[in-house]
This record gives C-alpha cells, sequence and structure tokens, in this order.
C-alpha cells in the first residue's frame, strides 16, 4: 500500500424537493423525500467520520452550491467535490481518479441506512492487505459501496446502472481486467417504498 489511510467518498444528490428520493415522493410527498435524503446524507458522512479509515470527502450533485452542503462542511471534517462527468460510472471513475491517486479510496452512496462503521473499517483492510477491489453487494444486484487500490476506469464503464446485473456485470469485468475482488457484506438501500417501510420498522430512519 502506497499510504496507510484509506479515504471515503460520499456520492449524493442535494436535498431539493422533486429531486431526491424520487421514487419515494408517492409515499412521502416531495418534501418528505427531501428530508429524508438530508438525514441519510447526515447519517452516512457520521458513518464514515466514526469509521476512522482516512479523509471523508463529499461528491455532490447538481453542484456543491446547496445551503445544506456549505452547512454540513463547516460543521463537519468533510471537503466538497462535485460529480462530474456523464453516467454514474463515469461520474466514480472521475472521483476515484482524483481520491484514489495517492491511497485506497472507498466509495458509498448515502441509500444504505445498514452501512456501519465497521463495514467501512473491514473494507479499509481488505484494501491494505491484498484485495485489488472491494465490494459490498446490494440484495437489488447493485452495489452499496466499492473500494479501490488505484483507479480503474474500466472497472465502471458500459455498466448497466440501475438494474438489477450491476454487480454481475461488474464482478465479470473485473475478471477480464485481472483485478482481485472481496465481497465482505451484502447490504439493501432504501429505493422503493417497501424498503422505506423495512426501515422504519427496523428503527434505522
Amino acid at each position: 500500500m502506497r499510504d496507510e489511510d484509506v479515504a471515503i467518498a460520499i456520492f449524493t444528490k442535494a436535498p431539493i424537493e422533486g429531486f431526491a428520493k424520487t421514487r419515494l415522493i408517492p409515499r412521502l410527498g416531495a418534501d418528505g423525500a427531501a428530508m429524508l435524503q438530508r438525514r441519510m446524507v447526515e447519517r452516512t458522512v457520521q458513518t464514515a467520520l466514526a469509521a476512522g479509515t482516512g479523509p471523508v470527502s463529499l461528491w455532490c450533485m447538481p453542484d456543491c452550491e446547496h445551503e445544506f452542503f456549505r452547512q454540513l462542511a463547516a460543521a463537519q471534517p468533510v471537503t466538497l467535490h462535485e460529480q462530474l462527468g456523464g453516467d454514474l460510472g463515469e461520474r466514480m471513475a472521475n472521483a476515484f481518479d482524483i481520491v484514489a491517486r495517492s491511497r485506497a479510496a472507498l466509495l458509498v452512496g448515502t441509500d444504505c441506512v445498514a452501512l456501519c462503521p465497521s463495514h467501512l473499517t473491514q473494507c479499509a483492510e481488505f484494501l491494505r492487505g491484498r484485495a485489488d477491489a472491494v465490494f459490498l453487494p446490494a440484495e437489488d444486484g447493485g452495489y452499496v459501496l466499492v473500494g479501490l487500490r488505484q483507479p480503474a476506469p474500466a472497472l465502471f464503464r458500459d455498466i448497466a446502472w440501475t438494474t438489477d446485473r450491476v454487480m454481475f456485470e461488474t464482478r465479470a469485468r473485473a475478471a477480464h481486467l485481472g483485478l482481485s475482488i472481496v465481497e465482505p457484506a451484502t447490504l439493501w438501500d432504501i429505493d422503493r417504498p417497501e424498503d422505506y417501510d423495512r426501515a422504519v420498522k427496523l428503527g434505522m430512519v
């Protein structure tokens, strides 16, 4: 490893009504969905900071100018960056090109309320050890975390994002690239009303 620190990059949308958590608007309303987004961003930042693996950055959409992001960066030791690129894969590849230049890095979204500091520390340890990449797959076929020892832009090209084939295609791509990967846990995230109901039942939101 080039550096014992493992950075954490958090991908998120601003808590704007009609922009964030749109699939939950029929259940929560636009304002309720935006408030949930705010709470999930705050929770993920606290989880990342509690893990203590390395510097934490927040990668924002549509930009970094929303007051919520500014207030969060003023109150917490996080840096703000704008997500740049076309599809999700390009945006993630661009982020890794910055955060993983001099150290390994983990990238997470803000939808997984089941994510704990221990998940992050475990994934960081795999990157400090033998793994080229680490994933926390999601029950819906995607993944809630990807970690890399160094940038690997080809890992994110031509993937069927927002489908149940994301993790399947990513495993195949990693094998083609000769990357050793580990998947220490499978988690779930809040995308649909039934996911929200599950989180409520478990006392997570």
